[in-house]
């Protein structure tokens, strides 16, 4: 590992903005049931992976990266999401920095985001996608030094937006999905997406935790098709 690799998987929370305290808060606190009821196997089973939950300052204030990935994928084709991706072995150690290095070359191959520009903060405990086999390990970020970030393949990704906490706390933009199978989840309506499912639910559980979730009207519903 080279020192300026090494700098960048080094957690710190040393300069990070005030607004983001209570962000750090949860990651000091949260216990794994509290953020989903979907635990990784106790056999070992899955697929090692990770996403970057990347905070900055925006226009409106503090906002969150996300990216649509591309509708011709086989898993999870269309929705929006956080960048990231199953580690590869040069990635390292999935209980170690792996997750750390998978998150930021994920994001930098899916948005072309600049990793130097990143101060990652902490990780939220792993968490499981039973549709995909995939055991995810939410990565923190504070994006220090903002870049432009796009599409860099349309093949996997269909677009890269931000999108403000102000508007993700915004009552009139929450909502509950329903799929045909019955399972029901959290959702939010913002930059012409819909968000929900592994995204949404740990955007819920943050904003919940982190004591910035307003009332929303829980009878709202999405309706989803079988395709989702």
């Amino acid at each position: 590992m080279s020192g300026t690799d090494g700098d960048r998987l080094r957690l710190s929370t040393e300069g990070l903005p005030d607004w983001l305290d209570p962000v750090v808060q949860v990651v000091q606190t949260v216990e794994p049931l509290q953020l989903s009821r979907f635990l990784p196997p106790e056999d070992g089973a899955g697929r090692q992976s990770a996403v970057l939950i990347l905070f900055g300052d925006g226009d409106r204030g503090p906002e969150l990266l996300l990216m649509e990935r591309a509708g011709s994928l086989r898993l999870h084709a269309g929705q929006p999401a956080f960048p990231g991706g199953a580690l590869d072995p040069e990635d390292g150690d999935p209980r170690a920095e792996g997750p750390l290095r998978a998150a930021l070359r994920e994001a930098e191959e899916e948005t072309g985001l600049d990793p130097s520009g990143v101060q990652l903060f902490g990780a939220l405990p792993r968490l499981y996608i039973p549709v995909s086999g995939f055991v995810v390990t939410p990565v923190l970020g504070w994006w220090r030094e903002k870049c432009p970030v796009d599409v860099v393949d349309p093949k996997e990704t269909a677009r890269v937006f931000t999108v403000p906490v102000a508007d993700l706390t915004d009552p009139a933009n929450r909502a509950t999905t329903v799929h045909p199978s019955g399972h029901r989840g959290p959702a939010f309506l913002v930059e012409s997406a819909l968000v929900w499912g592994f995204t949404a639910g740990v955007i819920d559980r943050l904003l919940h935790y982190a004591g910035w979730e307003r009332p929303w009207d829980r009878d709202k519903q999405v309706p989803l098709d079988w395709r989702a």
